[in-house]
Order: C-alpha cells, then sequence, then structure tokens
C-alpha cells in the first residue's frame, strides 16, 4: 500500500448549532461520551503516526470537533507527520483558530460551512477572512435551500475570488433549471450536486483507497455502506481492500461521490479532494457532471 485515505467518524455527536435540517442538532454528549471520544481519537492519531505508507485524513464528525481540544490537537499533530499528505475537518468555524498557527499549513485545510440563522453574518465573514489571513487551506460552502440563496449571494460576493464557495443540493429538495442557474452561478460545480449519482455497479475508490473508520477502528468502506472490510488496529481491513463497483442504486453526498471514478472528481479537486477545493478554473469538464449518472 501507497497511501491510505481515511474518513474518520468517531462517537462524537454535540455540536453548537441547531440546524433545523440536522438530527444532531444542539445535541450535548455527557462528560463519559465526551471521554471516550476523545479516547478513541488518541487510539486513532497514534495508529497514523506509527505508519509507515502515505495517509490522508478527513474527519467527518456528526457533531462541531473544532469546539474540542483533542481535534485541534490531532489536526495539529497529524500535520506534522512527514508521511501525512493531508488532515482536513468538516466545521461550522464557531471555535476559535488561533490554534492553527501551531500545524503545519501544507498539509492542514478546513471544510467550512455556512449555516444562516446560527451565526451572525460578520461572524462568519469574519473567520474565514482569518482562515485567508492565517493561509489556512479552506472551501466554504452552504446548504441549497431557498432561503439560503441571499446569503449565498452575499458570501459569493464578499469572499476572495480565489476562495471556492460550493453548494450542497437541500435533501430531498428537487431543482428546476432555473433554481439550479441561480445556484450554478455561485458555485460552477452546483450540477454534480444538483442530482444524486446512479451508483450500482460503477467503479469506486472506497474499499480500495479510501475506506471509513469508526471510534472503535471498524473499517467500512465508505460512510453509506454498512458491510464492514475489518478493523484498523488488528489489520484485518487490509485483506480486504481492493477495486469493487459501488453496492448502492445512488450517491448523493460529496464525501461518497467524489470517490466514483467514471465522475472524474479527483482531476477536478486535484490537490483538494478531502477539503473540497478544486484545481484550476471551476467548470464541469465532464458531461456527466452535468445530469444524473446512469448505471452500467
Amino acid at each position: 500500500m501507497d497511501h491510505l485515505t481515511i474518513l474518520y467518524r468517531g462517537p462524537l455527536a454535540s455540536c453548537d448549532y441547531d440546524c433545523p435540517y440536522c438530527p444532531f442538532a444542539k445535541r450535548r454528549d455527557t462528560p463519559e461520551q465526551l471521554r471516550a471520544d476523545r479516547a478513541a481519537l488518541e487510539r486513532f492519531t497514534a495508529w497514523v503516526a506509527a505508519q509507515s505508507h502515505g495517509v490522508s485524513v478527513l474527519f467527518t464528525p456528526w457533531g462541531e470537533g473544532l469546539v474540542r481540544s483533542w481535534y485541534r490537537r490531532a489536526l495539529t499533530e497529524l500535520s506534522h507527520l512527514p508521511h501525512v499528505e493531508r488532515v482536513a475537518i468538516q466545521t461550522n468555524l464557531s471555535a476559535r483558530l488561533d490554534w492553527t498557527a501551531a500545524a503545519d499549513l501544507s498539509r492542514l485545510a478546513l471544510w467550512a460551512t455556512y449555516h444562516p440563522g446560527q451565526v451572525p453574518y460578520e461572524r462568519f465573514l469574519g473567520k474565514c477572512r482569518e482562515l485567508a489571513d492565517r493561509n489556512v487551506r479552506h472551501s466554504v460552502g452552504v446548504v441549497g435551500l431557498p432561503e439560503h440563496l441571499p446569503h449565498a449571494r452575499r458570501l459569493r460576493a464578499d469572499l476572495p475570488p480565489e476562495t471556492y464557495l460550493w453548494v450542497n443540493a437541500a435533501e430531498g429538495h428537487a431543482y428546476s433549471d432555473a433554481e439550479a442557474a441561480e445556484w450554478t452561478a455561485i458555485d460552477p460545480l452546483f450540477a454534480y450536486s444538483r442530482h444524486p449519482h446512479a451508483s450500482r455497479g460503477l467503479p469506486c475508490r472506497t474499499g480500495d483507497s479510501v475506506v471509513s473508520v469508526d471510534g472503535d477502528g471498524t473499517v467500512r468502506r465508505c460512510h453509506f455502506v454498512p458491510e464492514v472490510l475489518g478493523n484498523l488496529y488488528d489489520g484485518s481491513f487490509r485483506g480486504a481492500l481492493r477495486s469493487r463497483p459501488c453496492p448502492l442504486p445512488v450517491c448523493d453526498c460529496h464525501i461518497g461521490y467524489v470517490h466514483l471514478e467514471p465522475l472524474g472528481l479527483y482531476d477536478v479537486f486535484a490537490g483538494g479532494v478531502l477539503e473540497r477545493i478544486p484545481a484550476g478554473p471551476w467548470r464541469v469538464p465532464h458531461p456527466m457532471g452535468a445530469a444524473p449518472l446512469t448505471s452500467a
């Protein structure tokens, strides 16, 4: 194995926001649950440090990780490991950012989401500007709900042109061509998110060079396929790694479909797959991006 990309999601499920579209809004973990999450993360970080092959990590917590000191410490420590190519986390940017000064910024990246109604606009924009001032790689995004459109337009106008602003299609929402055009004016790559991608039978990197890991070390090919490949800590997952087709009828989440090979998104996001930062011009270079895929 030359390189393994890991999507890590520990038991943390608490968040300081209460977004109506999120089942973990304003959920609180008990002190015991927080201690378990910290122990699981420290065990995972130690495993990564002990590897002899390349590793990249995207933390995808159900809750907000950066308000917890152990996530900030894990990101910092992992960023200094020479065999870690990238370490990134999904975050609402509610936590302070001064900790990034101790990280290796050539490897650290943040995937930031703006939640209108949960944070004053100027506060969130200020955090984005602080990231830019600190030279921290980051993307910024919003959920494409109709009521979020004016906020997204304002954010696009206020962010530096070089900051990619992505738009996630709202779950269960169908977009007319006119609506899609409005969102595409903000995110030229919105076509990839607009429709769920028919994925059954299509080649996918998950289960081969990309895996999902939970707090117990259970390894699955991705967050959306329940089949267990083995365990990270006893090494049993390694024998199960191989190229295989997607078993699900559709894939509608970016952290899943970015790994579908026919979409070609490793070229679109070259160098920024985990943190969702495209390379070069932000355009849809392949017709598959403009409509749902058809399974073979």
